[in-house]
């Protein structure tokens, strides 16, 4: 099924393009230089089950090199897909089209692994009231782009830096002296900002409640600790649960009544989906 998103900025996507064909064409691609440059087609094919993110990288790297070219694609952002599946096809110039192909590739295929990993995830929680976040654990200069990935995958985003809210963990705490010292140092610095407390123990769970916040962070808790905590809230500020996350596990901790479970893998394991571009119609 296919989703509503709203992609980064066409600057933002125009400058992790230029990066990328920057290292991979440098002073220009001496293969297809040798090819006549004559009006060609290609179509693009996904190998493996997967949900599709990543089409506005795909679009901008090869309309970088040809914006004459014309892509029609066969699946929206977000939709899932089976192996075998031809995605789009391509109309446009020989020599752009197989210089524009590997950087086309490697966003979508990365931005693509990490919309399945998430929508795998959010289909092991599905029917509990806990979302699917990603972390700042991200491909670096990619932030964006894998967000938006996590959004394709039905997921939701945690902070996108260390600008748009305050985080106060362990060692934010340890060096303001304690819990409520770095909560009343936040709140006088950053009052226009979101807060968000990591706790320890059941007693800084009862402080950060009492002090206030947006979000609670339960930290490595066990089941009957992290049970405890949903109970001690009492719906008054959404938990987070992070840390020691997988498939395996993930269900276990919904079912306890977490608001949110935050997972680095969604973007740090990417496990890239397996595409390829051929010159040619499908069959041909």
């Amino acid at each position: 099924m296919s989703v509503a998103l709203v992609p980064p900025t066409s600057d933002v996507i125009d400058a992790d393009i230029a990066r990328a064909l920057a290292e991979d064409l440098g002073s220009g691609d001496v293969t297809a230089a040798l090819l006549p440059d004559h009006a060609d087609v290609a179509y693009l094919l996904c190998k493996e089950d997967a949900v599709i993110a990543g089409r506005p990288w795909f679009d901008a790297c090869h309309r970088a090199l040809n914006p004459q070219v014309h892509i029609e694609w066969r699946v929206s952002e977000g939709d899932r897909v089976a192996a075998g599946t031809v995605l789009a096809n391509l109309d446009g110039r020989a020599r752009a089209l197989v210089s524009a192909e590997r950087a086309a590739l490697n966003f979508l295929q990365t931005l693509s692994g990490t919309a399945t990993t998430t929508a795998a995830y959010v289909a092991a929680v599905r029917g509990t009231k806990a979302q699917i976040l990603d972390t700042r654990k991200t491909i670096p200069g990619l932030r964006l782009a894998q967000k938006y990935a996590v959004r394709a995958g039905g997921g939701g985003n945690h902070r996108i830096g260390l600008y748009d809210a305050v985080m106060l963990k362990e060692n934010h705490i340890r060096a303001a002296g304690s819990l409520m010292a770095a909560i009343h140092a936040a709140r006088a610095m950053h009052a226009q900002l979101p807060l968000i407390v990591e706790v320890e123990t059941l007693a800084q769970l009862q402080e950060a409640l009492l002090a206030g916040c947006e979000r609670i962070l339960i930290d490595d808790f066990d089941r009957a600790t992290r049970r405890n905590a949903v109970r001690i809230a009492a719906g008054r500020i959404p938990l987070e649960v992070s840390g020691g996350v997988d498939l395996a596990t993930v269900r276990s901790i919904a079912e306890d009544g977490v608001d949110y479970i935050s997972i680095g893998g969604l973007t740090k394991h990417v496990h890239a989906i397996d595409l390829s571009m051929k010159l040619g119609r499908p069959g041909g």
